[in-house]
């Protein structure tokens, strides 16, 4: 019992070390964001330490703007698209690629997550290079499909990850006793895979929401979007209205991680129910 003390000893230092140590990476990593979070409140014309005041007059710019509302609506609209388009494709993909028989599995795989590798302005370059003589550039479905080809490897690593603890029985099952592929994968593939499918198509979408080097290519002026919006208020005008944004940002993608972080709860509850 004695000779077990210095080594319980040694683990509660070890553990403490550790939870000190992520605590201190944790702030490191967010303290940039918290910092931009109180500046978005200042009465001043330009963002710096020490505030001028408190106000809400930039959050009231933003949401008056009619350069802003263009930017969120143009966000919105192809993120969503292009995240169904990735979600489908993904999915598609994924259930294609979990079967054993798939020829050259490995290398299709390596492909389709190819976008996640690549860097960002490599892949806009290529797109822009395929997209321009079929005048897909500088329009809205030009940026829903080059935003669909960078959400399709999210979906399908999600997608995939659900599909390995997937009991196949269930289908072989149902397909035994007469259903068709589509009432199949309607009534039992689908809704055992759907945490997979719905958190694959957050992260589509979020990576639309968020991507702004492949606007720069392929959208025009009509297409602008809140990064591109960002961009150019960086460049032409610096005012809170872009920290104002930034923590706009900061909580949706919180409430992102809420969402997924729920669908693996929810998951892993029926994993363990099943």
């Amino acid at each position: 019992m004695a000779q077990n003390q210095p080594t319980v000893l040694v683990e509660r230092i070890a553990s403490r070390a550790v939870r000190i140590y992520s605590a201190i990476v944790l702030i490191f990593l967010i303290s940039p964001i918290l910092v931009t979070i109180p500046l978005s409140f200042n009465a001043g014309a330009y963002f710096s330490y020490p505030m001028s005041g408190f106000s809400l007059r930039w959050y009231e710019f933003v949401f008056s703007s009619v350069d802003w509302q263009r930017a969120f609506f143009n966000s919105l609209s192809i993120g969503v698209v292009s995240a169904i388009l990735a979600t489908v494709l993904g999915t598609s993909a994924a259930l294609g690629l979990s079967q054993p028989q798939f020829p050259a599995r490995n290398l299709v795989m390596s492909l389709l997550v190819s976008p996640m590798i690549v860097p960002v302005v490599v892949v806009a370059v290529g797109l822009y290079l395929v997209f321009a003589p079929l005048g897909l550039v500088n329009n809205y479905w030009g940026l829903i499909l080059a935003h669909t080809a960078l959400g399709v490897p999210f979906v399908v690593i999600t997608v995939t990850a659900t599909l390995s603890s997937f009991n196949w029985t269930l289908t072989r099952a149902a397909a035994s006793l007469g259903a068709k592929p589509w009432t199949v994968f309607r009534k039992i593939t689908l809704p055992l895979i759907m945490p997979g499918v719905v958190t694959g198509a957050i992260f589509a979408f979020a990576t639309s929401f968020d991507e702004v080097i492949v606007v720069l290519f392929i959208g025009g002026v009509d297409q602008r979007t809140i990064p591109r919006q960002m961009w150019n208020g960086i460049r032409d005008q610096i005012n809170p209205s872009i920290l104002v944004v930034s923590t706009l940002l900061t909580l949706f993608a919180i409430a992102l991680f809420v969402v997924i972080a729920w669908l693996r709860h929810r998951a892993m509850k029926a994993a363990r129910s099943g």
